[in-house]
């Protein structure tokens, strides 16, 4: 199961990367609300597959399969909770 989950995130990710930071949805009832932080991203977000990032700072997509793949490794669940 979470090999298939690691190949779609892939795919989510490649697909993400044709959209530029610009066009980030923030308000999917609101299509003309920005981010808070507006334009005023990191140098390295280059398009939407790297635009979402943890609280740590890290790539989201790149942190979820990174966790995927060690459950499947370890042949464990994993599971995304609240903190």
């Amino acid at each position: 199961m979470a090999a298939a989950a690691i190949q779609e995130l892939k795919l989510i990710k490649e697909e993400l990367a044709a959209f530029a930071p610009s066009k980030v949805v923030w308000d999917i009832e609101d299509l003309s609300k920005r981010p808070p932080w507006g334009a005023d991203i990191a140098q390295e977000i280059n398009s939407l597959a790297n635009y979402f990032v943890t609280s740590t700072g890290r790539d989201l997509i790149s942190t979820l399969i990174e966790a995927l793949d060690d459950a499947a490794v370890h042949k464990k669940s994993a599971a995304i909770v609240p903190c």
